[in-house]
């Protein structure tokens, strides 16, 4: 989604665009290159549209309820990145951001959700929330101009990941070969030192991910209360552009 100017040019990938008559002329723009997105209209004020119901809220979501999860997480069968991937169980974890929390809490992806840990669940639900919280304060992640958020502008995480994209290189952590290994449609990349291991993951890792995770919470209710910020002063803009329309009506 891009906001952009009236005259803006085209993107190649535009699939659906909405002026605004009353923020003089601006568009809000639906561009998708890879044809995975899909844009839902729907009426009523609904506050939460059935459209999207079906969506679980996000790890760094303050209502997200961990223990909850943990539960159906170790209730499934799957592999646990299968299980990251799954909207209806946690949303806004991508191939990417798998990877690399899967790496950081030394989970092989494959490992079933029953034979995990509630510690392992913890960890790796840590390492996502470090994952996205690092990412969002770089803009995301951007592998070409395509790859923006809403104002056109690009991430920069992929110069911090340790795992996606890595491949041949070797690991941060234990130095072997990071290594693709074929996952459903697509793959995912581990040290070749987790080849092959789907036991626990290292227990040293938990008292490290527990206090960033601590100071991961903090910096997201700093990004919340940025973000309220933002809203406010959008609002405002908002007003006064609404004022100079009505003073050039007229009379």
């Amino acid at each position: 989604m891009l906001v952009q100017g009236p005259d803006a040019p085209d993107e190649r990938h535009l699939r659906v665009r909405v002026r605004f008559d009353n923020a003089g002329g601006t568009e809000l723009r639906f561009v998708d290159q890879r044809m995975f997105g899909g844009l839902s209209y729907a009426e009523g004020g609904a506050e939460l549209p059935h459209e999207i119901a079906h969506i679980a809220r996000d790890p760094l979501d303050p209502a997200f309820d961990e223990a909850e999860v943990t539960s159906r997480v170790r209730r499934r069968t799957s592999g646990i990145k299968r299980l990251l991937l799954d909207q209806g169980l946690v949303s806004g974890v991508g191939n990417i951001y798998a990877d690399e929390a899967l790496w950081r809490a030394r989970l092989h992806g494959e490992r079933r959700g029953d034979r995990l840990r509630r510690t392992d669940v913890a960890e790796v639900l840590a390492a996502v929330r470090a994952v996205m919280t690092s990412a969002l304060e770089v803009g995301g992640t951007s592998f070409d101009a395509l790859y923006v958020n809403v104002n056109g502008e690009s991430g920069y995480f992929d110069r911090s990941l340790d795992a996606y994209g890595q491949e041949g290189r070797p690991c941060a952590r234990c130095g072997t070969p990071i290594r693709r290994v074929a996952f459903m449609n697509r793959s995912f990349v581990m040290a070749k030192a987790l080849l092959g291991h789907t036991g626990a993951a290292d227990p040293r890792v938990t008292a490290r991910l527990a206090a960033d995770n601590r100071q991961l919470r903090q910096r997201v209710a700093d990004l919340e209360a940025y973000v309220v910020r933002l809203q406010a002063e959008n609002d405002q803009l908002a007003a006064a552009a609404r004022a100079d329309d009505e003073a050039l009506l007229p009379l």
